[in-house]
């Protein structure tokens, strides 16, 4: 199990944005899988991050993640293709971002708008011209981050799913968001 060590949190060490430059953004290797679930906090998502690994590994996703001093810090995945909701991601014109998360010591430090323009710029590359994405109702801090990428409020997504926790048990989520989206 890996350890945060907050001392090299650049809140803790007062550095300058140049810290940055010590982040890798990279796509996700099945190695890091572990290192998703943040010392415990996220482990009930584990079979989730196995999905959608294995979507990366058919070409229907990308996964990214953050990576300083060996930890990871952030991630945030991308689908390209959605047999579910194609509205979405639909292979070819429109992607969905997701499972977008920076750890709280680094928010608020131009890692996610980092993180944010690598993906769509990925996107751009690939022929997409449509980046989409659900947020929370109650995070204005992502709204806020979305909004100065340029994402616009699209409408009101209802926010209920459910999922398989690490135990297989049935988990059920009721997260009211926002649809934003980007031409990219």
């Amino acid at each position: 199990m890996e350890t945060l060590n907050l001392q090299t949190a650049p809140h803790a060490v007062g550095q300058a944005a140049d810290w940055l430059a010590d982040v890798q953004l990279r796509e996700l290797a099945e190695a890091d899988l572990l290192g998703l679930e943040w010392e415990g906090a996220y482990t009930h998502y584990r079979r989730l991050y196995e999905i959608a690994y294995q979507r990366a590994m058919k070409g229907n996703a990308v996964l990214w993640v953050a990576e300083r001093s060996e930890i990871l810090i952030g991630q945030l995945f991308v689908l390209l293709r959605s047999a579910v909701d194609p509205q979405a991601a639909d292979g070819r014109r429109r992607g969905f971002i997701h499972s977008f998360r920076v750890r709280p010591e680094y928010r608020g430090l131009g890692l996610g708008s980092r993180m944010l323009g690598t993906a769509e710029e990925d996107l751009r590359m690939r022929g997409f011209r449509w980046a989409s994405l659900n947020v929370a109702r109650d995070n204005p801090a992502a709204i806020r981050l979305y909004q100065r990428a340029g994402y616009q409020i699209m409408g009101a997504e209802e926010g209920r799913w459910s999922y398989q926790d690490h135990k297989g048990v049935e988990r059920h989520v009721h997260e009211p968001s926002w649809r934003m989206r980007k031409k990219l």
